[in-house]
């Protein structure tokens, strides 16, 4: 389960999160929508410290921290238990598509060599690049590299795994690639939080969806009510703009 509570984070007089409150079941996989700079990456890179939230606590599994009383041993344990895909992929140029993939299984998870190749060749097979792991990132495509971060976060059996938007940065005809490979990762019961601007990708696979704006969570249900009848006016007006092909009285 994963739980937070009360979460804020200002950077300087912006306060980008106010008191973000949700509760995430084993398995489930939540859609986080929005505009930009509603906070949505920001949340995302507090559930695993890559930005130290002000105040509020983050459950994951049996780790439970306080913002204000964090030590490192605590953030650490912490991230442990979440992998993260980023917009820009985030790989080692200089290391092979193998390599990029093995690095958290040797370096955070102290497996041997031999243990971390076959995981990660087990995991490339996964998402459709065993026969690139010997090639480097700048030989591949944009959704080749993505699907590398994927793999290399699937590897390390995290409780959760966090997407910040893992599309934003490919050409339109490298996306639909990419979201197949989280579509069949979604039947494995992974628990997956996904920040995304496919509408009908989130409409698809999530079993609950969030509506941020603001800092703050305006909206959060399944799927169906979400986008079929939402409640607040910021939800309409934004899903209008998103999906013209929907109609929502505002």
């Amino acid at each position: 389960m994963i739980k937070i509570a009360n979460l804020h984070k200002k950077f300087g007089r912006n306060e980008v999160l106010k008191g973000i409150n949700i509760q995430i079941d084993k398995g489930d996989i939540i859609s986080i929508l929005g505009p930009s700079g509603s906070g949505k990456t920001t949340l995302l890179r507090c559930l695993n410290f890559l930005e130290r939230p002000d105040e509020g606590i983050i459950l994951i599994d049996d780790v439970s921290i306080d913002s204000k009383k964090v030590h490192k041993k605590d953030i650490y344990n912490l991230r442990k238990k979440s992998a993260m895909v980023f917009q820009n992929y985030n790989l080692f140029q200089h290391k092979t598509v193998l390599q990029n993939v093995m690095e958290g299984l040797v370096i955070v998870q102290k497996k041997s060599i031999k243990e971390a190749r076959v995981t990660a060749m087990e995991t490339l097979r996964k998402v459709g690049l065993e026969q690139k792991a010997d090639a480097y990132p700048l030989q591949l495509s944009g959704g080749q590299q993505q699907r590398v971060g994927i793999a290399r976060a699937l590897a390390l059996n995290p409780e959760v795994i966090l997407f910040d938007e893992p599309t934003s940065a490919l050409d339109p005809e490298l996306v639909g690639e990419v979201l197949d490979v989280i579509r069949k990762i979604s039947r494995e019961g992974i628990t997956m939080i996904i920040v995304t601007h496919e509408m009908n990708f989130a409409r698809e696979v999530s079993k609950r969806v969030i509506f941020m704006d603001g800092g703050v969570v305006v909206e959060e249900g399944n799927p169906r009510d979400i986008f079929s009848s939402p409640k607040e006016e910021r939800t309409k007006r934004f899903l209008k703009r998103m999906t013209p092909e929907l109609e929502y009285s505002i």
